[in-house]
C-alpha cells in the first residue's frame, strides 16, 4: 500500500552550470503527508526544478551547484527515488515501452520489485487511472489523454508516496484534460499519497487542493496557504507576477472580424495529409489561409491538427491533392510550398514546432536569435536590432547567454516563436504556441500576433487554448474524426 511521505525544503536553491544566477534560490516548506499543492509561479520561477529537485533527479557537481537541501521523510531526495513519482507535461515523454501492459511494468521492474507482484500492481494502476485497453494494445495508438493517464498509471504501479505531476495536461484537448483530472482524484482519494501539481490552468485544479505555493523568481515564496486564503489576499500581486489566477480576466484586445474578401496567401484542394507519407491522417480537406488575418486549426487530439499546420508550412509534402501559395507570396518560385527550399521558406512561411527543442541551433539565445537575420545576409548591425528587440519584447535579455536547452518551458516557447518572427514571414504557422506560459508570457506572446496580423502577416496557429482563438479572431478550422468544419472564429 502507498504510504504518504512529507517533503521539506530548507533554504533550497540550484544553478544549473554554466548560468550565473540559480534557476531557484532559498526555498523552504514543509509538505505534510497526503497534502495537495498547487505549484504555482512565472515561467522561469524554476517549479519544473524545484519538482526535479524534489524527484532527486539533478545531476552532480558537474550539472550544476545546490544550496540548502530537500528531503522526503527525513532523508535526502536523491536516496529516496523509489518514493517519488514524477509525471511530465508531454504525454509521449513518460512512454518507454511499444505495449501498455509493458510500459506500466518498467518502473516496477527497474525497482526490482518481485515478478509475481508485478501484474497486480499493473491492474490495480491502470484501474487507478481508468486506463481500460488490453495490456498489449500498442501504446503509439493511444490518444494524449490515454498516453498521459499511462504515464500517471506507471508512477502508480511503483506506489510512491509522492506523486509529482509537471503541467500535466498542457498538451491536451478539452477531452484529454477532464481525463487526466479526474483520474488524478480518484488516485489521489484512493491511495492518499502526497500530490505536488505544476498547471497554469489553475482554474482546473485549484478544487481538488488543499493548499498553494507560489514561487518567487526572485528567490523564496511569494505566497503560501489555503487556495482560497492566497488568492484572496495575493491575486492582484499573484496575477502581475504572471500567476493564472482563477477570475482575473486578461487585458487584451480582441482583433475584429476578417478583413475584405482578397486572394488567399495559401489554399488547399482535396488534401489528404500524412505524417508518414503512408497511412493518411485526414483526407478531402478544403483550406485557404486569408491574408493578414489568423486562421486557428482547432480538434481533438490525434485529429492531425499538427499534420495539417506541417503540410499548409511546406515542410510535409501532400499525400494527395496540393497546397499552392498566391502569386505575390511565391514570386518565381513555383506555387508549391512543399517545393520550396528551406532558404526560399526562410522570409515567406516560418514554422514554430510544438516541441521548441526541435527547432534550436545555437549555443545561446543570442545566438538562436540572429540564425535566421544572418542566413538573409543581413549586416551585423541589423541583425543586432532585430535580436535586442525580440529579447526586450519577449523578457529573455537576462537570458542572452543562456543556452536554449536549459531554459524554462515557457521561456522556449518564447524563443521559438521569437526566432521565426526575427525574419519577418509573411506567414506564420504556430504547433501550440502559448502551452507553458504564465499569464504575462500569454499575453505577450498572444499581443505579439496581434501586431504580427495587423501589420499583414497571415498566422496559422494549432492549440485546444481558447483564449487564443478568441483574442486572434479571424477563422477556426475544426478537425474531428470524420470531416473538418470552418467557421469564423
Amino acid at each position: 500500500m502507498t504510504r504518504p511521505a512529507r517533503v521539506s525544503a530548507a533554504g533550497w536553491g540550484w544553478r544549473y552550470a554554466g548560468r550565473r544566477a540559480p534557476a531557484v534560490r532559498d526555498v523552504s516548506f514543509t509538505i505534510e503527508p497526503g497534502e495537495r499543492v498547487l505549484l504555482l509561479g512565472a515561467s522561469g520561477a524554476g517549479k519544473s526544478t524545484l519538482l526535479a529537485g524534489i524527484a532527486g533527479l539533478l545531476g552532480g557537481a558537474d550539472e550544476g551547484e545546490v544550496s540548502g537541501s530537500i528531503r522526503i521523510d527525513g532523508e535526502p531526495a536523491e536516496t529516496q527515488r523509489g518514493r517519488v513519482g514524477l509525471v511530465l507535461q508531454d504525454p509521449d515523454a513518460g512512454i518507454v515501452l511499444s505495449k501498455v501492459g509493458d510500459d506500466v511494468a518498467f518502473g516496477c521492474e527497474n525497482l526490482g520489485v518481485p515478478a509475481g507482484e508485478i501484474p497486480v500492481r499493473i491492474s490495480e494502476a491502470l484501474d487507478a487511472v481508468g486506463l481500460d485497453v488490453p495490456l498489449d494494445r500498442p501504446t503509439k495508438n493511444l490518444s494524449g489523454g490515454q498516453k498521459q493517464r499511462l504515464s500517471i498509471a506507471g508512477v502508480l504501479a511503483m506506489r510512491p508516496g509522492v506523486l509529482l505531476l509537471d503541467e500535466p495536461t498542457a498538451n491536451l484537448d478539452p477531452d484529454g484534460v477532464r481525463e487526466v483530472r479526474a483520474s488524478v482524484e480518484r488516485v489521489v482519494g484512493d491511495t492518499g499519497a502526497t500530490l505536488v501539481v505544476i498547471e497554469h490552468r489553475t482554474e482546473v485544479w485549484v478544487d481538488l487542493m488543499t493548499r498553494v505555493i507560489v514561487l518567487d523568481a526572485a528567490g523564496g515564496l511569494l505566497a503560501d496557504g489555503a487556495p482560497e486564503a492566497v488568492f484572496a489576499a495575493h491575486g492582484d500581486a499573484l496575477a502581475a507576477a504572471g500567476v493564472w489566477v482563477p477570475g482575473h480576466p486578461v487585458d487584451l484586445p480582441v482583433l475584429g472580424p476578417l478583413p475584405g474578401a482578397t486572394e488567399p496567401v495559401l489554399v488547399a484542394r482535396r488534401l489528404a495529409i500524412s505524417r508518414d507519407g503512408r497511412s493518411v491522417v485526414c483526407r478531402d480537406l478544403d483550406v485557404a489561409v486569408p491574408r493578414a488575418a489568423a486562421t486557428v486549426i482547432a480538434g481533438p487530439n490525434g485529429a492531425g491538427k499538427s499534420t495539417l499546420a506541417l503540410t499548409l508550412a511546406g515542410l510535409l509534402p501532400e499525400r494527395e491533392g496540393e497546397v499552392t501559395a498566391s502569386t505575390e507570396l511565391a514570386g518565381r518560385r513555383g506555387r508549391r510550398p512543399a517545393h520550396w527550399s528551406s532558404r526560399e521558406l526562410l522570409t515567406r512561411i516560418g514554422t514554430v514546432f510544438q516541441d521548441p527543442e526541435h527547432q534550436f541551433l545555437a549555443q545561446t539565445v543570442q545566438d538562436e536569435l540572429a540564425v535566421g537575420p544572418r542566413a538573409l545576409g543581413l549586416p551585423a548591425a541589423e541583425v543586432d536590432r532585430i535580436v535586442d528587440g525580440l529579447l526586450e519584447r519577449l523578457h529573455l535579455s537576462s537570458l542572452a547567454r543562456a543556452n536554449p536547452f536549459t531554459l524554462s518551458g515557457g521561456q522556449k516557447r518564447r524563443l521559438s516563436v521569437a526566432t521565426v518572427l526575427a525574419t519577418g514571414p509573411r506567414i506564420v504557422v504556430l504547433d501550440e504556441p502559448t502551452f507553458g506560459q504564465d499569464r504575462r508570457g500569454w499575453m505577450e506572446l498572444v499581443g505579439l500576433l496581434q501586431e504580427e496580423i495587423v501589420r499583414g502577416t497571415s498566422v496559422v496557429a494549432v492549440t485546444h487554448d481558447a483564449g487564443v482563438a478568441h483574442h486572434l479572431g479571424g477563422r477556426r478550422i475544426e478537425l474531428t474524426a470524420s470531416a473538418p468544419r470552418e467557421a469564423a472564429a
